[in-house]
C-alpha cells in the first residue's frame, strides 16, 4: 500500500494544471491546489455523478439482489463523500467568509440529495424486496447488518410517508442543515470577536509566566501593547484557573458564557428554538413521540426512558459527593480570601488552589514534562506497544495549514495502515474544541482494501518565543482521547464504507477514545514520554503518584456537571418543545437539580451547546457517561493482565477497533470482555463507591 501512496503522489503532480483538482480522481487530498471557489462546483458535480449511480441501481431491469442493490447503494456516491468530507472539515478547521457562504449554499443541496434517496419509492421497493427475503439469503454477518441498516435508513426517514408529508420532511431537513451551520458560525464569530486587553501588569497577578508570554504574543500579533486574552481554550482556561483578579475572571467568565446570547445578529436563541421544534416535528412526521425516541431507537440505550434512568441513577450516587466537595471548596475560599458566596468564575481558581494544597500538584509543575512533540511520540509509542503500529512523519503530503503534521502509519509487517493528519493549535478560522475526522474512510472493494486518511484536530497551547508547546495534563488526556478515536478509524477493517471505523452507535463511539485516556495515569506509560523539555529528565515518580492521587479530585462535581449536560440535552429533545418560549428559563429549569453555583443571568449554555445543536450529539450527550461505564470496565481488564498486554490489546483491536458497526456493540464488547460491562467499575474508579 505504500506504493499506492507514492503512485498517487506522482499522479497528483501531473494534475497541477487542472482547473478544479476536486473534479479529478485523487487518493491524497490535494489541499495545496484547492481554491475556495472549487468546492461548490465540485460538490454540485459530485452530486450529479452520484445521482447517476443511484439511477443505475433504481432503474436496473435485473431482479434486486444484495450485490446489485444493497452493496451498490453503499458504494455509490464515493466522490461526493470524499469532496464533502474535505469541505466540511475545512469549514471546521480553516474556515473563512467564502467557505461559510459555500457551506450555506451546498448544505441544502446535500440535504435535498439525501432526501431524494431515502424518499425514492422505486429504490425503496428494491431494497425492501431484498430485505423481505433476507432469511433465505446466505449473507455474512456484515452483510446482514448492512441490509438492516439500509432498510431502516429508508423506513426511518420517510420512505413510507405520503407525498405531502415527504414534501414537508424535505423542507424541515433543508432548514435544519442551514440552522446548524448558522449556529456554529455565530459561535465562532463570537469567540473571535471578544478579547480582554490588559495594560496594567498588576492585573496579571497569579498567572504563570508561560501564560503571560502567550498573551503578550497574542497582543503583538494584534498590534497592541500589553497582553491580550481570548475565549480560545488555551487562553481562557489558564486565565480562569490562575488570575487573582476576581473582577477580571468575572468579565471573562461572563463573556465566555454569553456567546450567542446578546440579542444581536449573532444571537442563537431563536436558532435553538427553531432547531428543537423542527426536530420534534420531523420525529412526529416519522411516527415517533419525540426526537429522542427517533434517535435512541438506533442506540445502545434504545429509548429515552433508559437514558433518563441511567442519568438519574448516576445523579443519585454523584450528587451527595458533589455537594460535599462544593462545601469543602466554599470553606476553602472563605478561609483563604473571605469569599462569602462562590460564583462560577471562582470555580477553576479555587479548585486549582485547593488541589495544590491537598496534593501539592500544580499544572505548571507538570507542563515542562509534557512537551507536545513528546506527547505525540508517547501516544505513538503506546499504539505501537498495544497494536504494533509505526508512525513515520512525512513532509511531502499537502496540508490545509502550515501547522498540520502528517504521518504514514504501518503495521509490524510494514503494511500501510493509514495516513494521519495532526492539527493541534487554535487560530481564527478554527472552531473550538477537539475532534477526530476523516478525509477518506476505510473499505474494501474489488479486492482492494482502501486505507483511511484520519485527522485529529485540537486547540492546544501554542509555542512561544522562549518555550515549545507545553501541555496541561488535561490537554494530554484530550490528545489521547482524540487519538483513541483516530485508532478507531485507522484500524478499521470492514468491507462497506457505512459500517467502517467510527460508524457505530453513538453511545459506543466514545469507548475507543475514553479508554485510551487511562494510559495517561499509568507510570509505565508516562515513563515513555513525560520527559522534561529542557533536561530530558523522566517525570519523577513523586509527581506520577500525585497525578494518580488527584485523579478523583472533585469527581463528584465533575460527574454532576457532565450529567447536567446530558439532562439538558434530553430536556430539549425528550419532550414536546413547542411550549418553550424562553431558552434561558427552560435551561434554568433543566439545571435545577444539578446546580451548585448561583445562576448568571447574562449567561446561557444552550445557545453555545455545539455538541447537540451543531454536532451529532442531539439526544446523545449522555453517551460520554455511558461510554465511561464501558471504558472503566474495559481498562480494568487491561489492569488485571498488564496495561500493555498484547493478548488483551489484540482482542480489543479484533472485536472493537477493527469491526466498526458490523455488529451490535454489546455483542462486540462481550466478545472482547467475555461478559457485559460492570457499572461498578466506573463508580469505583470515580471514588463514588468503595
Amino acid at each position: 500500500m505504500l506504493d499506492k501512496i507514492l503512485i498517487s503522489q506522482k499522479t497528483y503532480r501531473k494534475l497541477k494544471n487542472s482547473e478544479n483538482i476536486l473534479l479529478k480522481t485523487f487518493d491524497i487530498t490535494p489541499f495545496d491546489l484547492i481554491q475556495d471557489s472549487d468546492y461548490q462546483k465540485a460538490i454540485e458535480h459530485a452530486i450529479a455523478e452520484a445521482r447517476l449511480e443511484i439511477d443505475q441501481i433504481t432503474n436496473s431491469t435485473e431482479p434486486p439482489t444484495f450485490t446489485n442493490t444493497i452493496a451498490a447503494l453503499d458504494y455509490a456516491g464515493y466522490k461526493l463523500d470524499r469532496v464533502s468530507s474535505v469541505f466540511f472539515n475545512i469549514n471546521s478547521a480553516e474556515t473563512n467568509d467564502a467557505i461559510q457562504k459555500t457551506a450555506q449554499e451546498v448544505s441544502p443541496l446535500l440535504s435535498e440529495f439525501s432526501n431524494d434517496i431515502t424518499l425514492n419509492e422505486t429504490l425503496f421497493k428494491r431494497v425492501k424486496q431484498v430485505y423481505d427475503v433476507r432469511e433465505t439469503l446466505e449473507l455474512t454477518r456484515e452483510e446482514q447488518v448492512l441490509l438492516e441498516k439500509k432498510y431502516k435508513g429508508f423506513a426511518r426517514n420517510g420512505a413510507n410517508l405520503p407525498e405531502d408529508k415527504k414534501a414537508r420532511l424535505r423542507e424541515i431537513d433543508t432548514k435544519l442543515s442551514k440552522l446548524a451551520l448558522t449556529f456554529g458560525e455565530n459561535i465562532l464569530a463570537e469567540t473571535n470577536k471578544y478579547e480582554l486587553h490588559i495594560t496594567n501588569e498588576a492585573d496579571l497577578a497569579g498567572l504563570p509566566e508561560s501564560t503571560k508570554e502567550a498573551a503578550a504574543q497574542t497582543a503583538e500579533e494584534k498590534g497592541k501593547e500589553g497582553w491580550v486574552f481570548t475565549l480560545e481554550y488555551p487562553s481562557y482556561i489558564p486565565f480562569m484557573k490562575y488570575a487573582e483578579n476576581r473582577e477580571l475572571r468575572k468579565e471573562m467568565a461572563i463573556a465566555f458564557g454569553a456567546k450567542g446570547f446578546h440579542n444581536d445578529d449573532l444571537d442563537n436563541q431563536q436558532n435553538v428554538l427553531n432547531i428543537v421544534n423542527l426536530r420534534h416535528e420531523r420525529a412526529n412526521l416519522l411516527g415517533y413521540k419525540t426526537h429522542a425516541h427517533f434517535v435512541l431507537e438506533e442506540r445502545m440505550a434504545k429509548n429515552p426512558e433508559n437514558v433518563t434512568r441511567f442519568l438519574e441513577d448516576l445523579l443519585e450516587k454523584a450528587k451527595p459527593a458533589a455537594e460535599l466537595e462544593f462545601k469543602q471548596l466554599e470553606s476553602f475560599a472563605k478561609e483563604r480570601d473571605g469569599i462569602d458566596q462562590l460564583q462560577k468564575w471562582d470555580s477553576a481558581f479555587y479548585s486549582e488552589k485547593l488541589k495544590q494544597q491537598l496534593f501539592e500538584l500544580d499544572d505548571e509543575l507538570l507542563k515542562p514534562y509534557f512537551k507536545l512533540e513528546n506527547v505525540i511520540e508517547g501516544v505513538f509509542t503506546v499504539a505501537n506497544k498495544l497494536y504494533n503500529l509505526r508512525f513515520v512523519e512525512v513532509f511531502d503530503i499537502p496540508t490545509y495549514h502550515k501547522d498540520v503534521k502528517t504521518y504514514q502509519v504501518f503495521d509490524e509487517k510494514d503494511n500501510f495502515i493509514a495516513l494521519f493528519y495532526a492539527d493541534f493549535h487554535p487560530r481564527a478560522g478554527k472552531r473550538g474544541g477537539a475532534w477526530m475526522t476523516q478525509f477518506k474512510c476505510q473499505f474494501i472493494k474489488d479486492g482492494i482494501n482502501e486505507r483511511p486518511h484520519v485527522s485529529n484536530v485540537c486547540n492546544f497551547t501554542k509555542p512561544t518565543a522562549s518555550k515549545p508547546s507545553l501541555l496541561t495534563f488535561n490537554e494530554v488526556t484530550t490528545l489521547f482521547h482524540e487519538f483513541g478515536h483516530g485508532l478507531h478509524g485507522m484500524l478499521a477493517n470492514t468491507t462497506y464504507p457505512s459500517l467502517s471505523g467510527p460508524s457505530v452507535f453513538w453511545d459506543f463511539v466514545e469507548l475507543p477514545s475514553q479508554i485510551l485516556e487511562n494510559w495517561c495515569y499509568e507510570p509505565e506509560a508516562l515513563a515513555l514520554f513525560a520527559k522534561h523539555y529542557e533536561t530530558g529528565e523522566t517525570i519523577p515518580m513523586v509527581l506520577i503518584d500525585k497525578i494518580k492521587n488527584a485523579a478523583n479530585f472533585q469527581e463528584g462535581m465533575q460527574t454532576l456537571r457532565q450529567l447536567s449536560f446530558g439532562i439538558l440535552d434530553m430536556s430539549w429533545h425528550g419532550a414536546d418543545p413547542s411550549g418553550i418560549t424562553s431558552v434561558k428559563a427552560h435551561e434554568d429549569a433543566a439545571f435545577e437539580n444539578t446546580k451548585l453555583y448561583p445562576d448568571v443571568a447574562k449567561n446561557c449554555m444552550s445557545v453555545a451547546f455545539s455538541h447537540i445543536f451543531q454536532g451529532g450529539y442531539s439526544s446523545g450527550y449522555y453517551s460520554y457517561k455511558w461510554a465511561e461505564v464501558l471504558d472503566a470496565d474495559a481498562f480494568a481488564y487491561f489492569q488485571e493482565n498488564g496495561i500493555f498486554n498484547k493478548e488483551i490489546a489484540q482482542k480489543f483491536k479484533d472485536h472493537v477497533l477493527s469491526q466498526g458497526g458490523t455488529e451490535d456493540p454489546m455483542v462486540l464488547y462481550k466478545r472482547f470482555r467475555g461478559k457485559e460491562p460492570n457499572p461498578e467499575a466506573l463508580l469505583k474508579r470515580a471514588g463514588l463507591i468503595n
